[in-house]
């Protein structure tokens, strides 16, 4: 697999899982700068979820992105996932480890302590968040902010780091600045009127970054 590029990270979510078009519209992000899939349902059955998660597979296969599950490891083997997003609540990483060997294993986490316990655990890449007020996650602790995403890239510069948590096109330079490779994002690309504008805006900013980054 190629180096995985967390930038433009979607995550789908139950509340646009059934509008018109959401496949038609999950294709146009892929082609127009979406770098990794999360498929994230909360409310689905089983067999819904795997229904969806085959789609989803084949579209990210077709257009060569890496395609993670939430939660849900039974979901994420019977696919052949590139990989699995834990929370605090779910499976332990390593027994998650066990199953899916080198594949993609993220975890989120709310605080500093959570994070670096999933740095020391060997987490692929760390979520952040919520570094914003969110509406997508009805459980969501009060936004953490950008405070302990900068701690923990300062500390582990190598660790992947995805924002998480209410980011648009009006913030999201903050999150890029604050030192996050990648920014995991519902509502501003699924909810736009234009996802793929939105999507080439979040891929131009991140591009801007590592540009500057190569420069110095």
């Amino acid at each position: 697999m190629k180096p995985i590029d967390y930038s433009v990270y979607l995550v789908t979510d139950d509340s646009y899982l059934s509008m018109d078009g959401f496949y038609q519209v999950v294709e146009l992000a892929l082609q127009n700068g979406v770098s990794l899939l999360q498929y994230r349902a909360k409310e689905r059955s089983g067999r819904e979820m795997l229904r969806e998660a085959k789609l989803l597979r084949e579209l990210t296969r077709k257009h060569d992105a890496p395609f993670i599950i939430n939660d849900r490891l039974d979901i994420a083997l019977a696919v052949d996932a590139d990989g699995l997003h834990l929370g605090q609540e779910d499976l332990p990483l390593e027994v998650a480890r066990k199953h899916l060997g080198k594949k993609i294993i993220g975890v989120s986490a709310t605080c500093y302590e959570e994070a670096r316990k999933a740095v020391l655990q060997g987490a692929d890449y760390v979520g952040v968040g919520p570094v914003f007020p969110t509406l997508t996650k009805k459980d969501a602790k009060p936004p953490c902010g950008l405070t302990e995403l900068q701690r923990l890239k300062a500390e582990f510069p190598a660790m992947p780091w995805v924002a998480i948590g209410g980011i648009d096109l009006n913030n999201v330079h903050e999150v890029i600045r604050a030192g996050a490779d990648g920014a995991a994002i519902i509502s501003a690309i699924l909810g736009s009127d234009d996802p793929c504008g939105a999507v080439r805006r979040f891929a131009q900013q991140f591009a801007e970054k590592k540009g500057m980054e190569t420069a110095r």
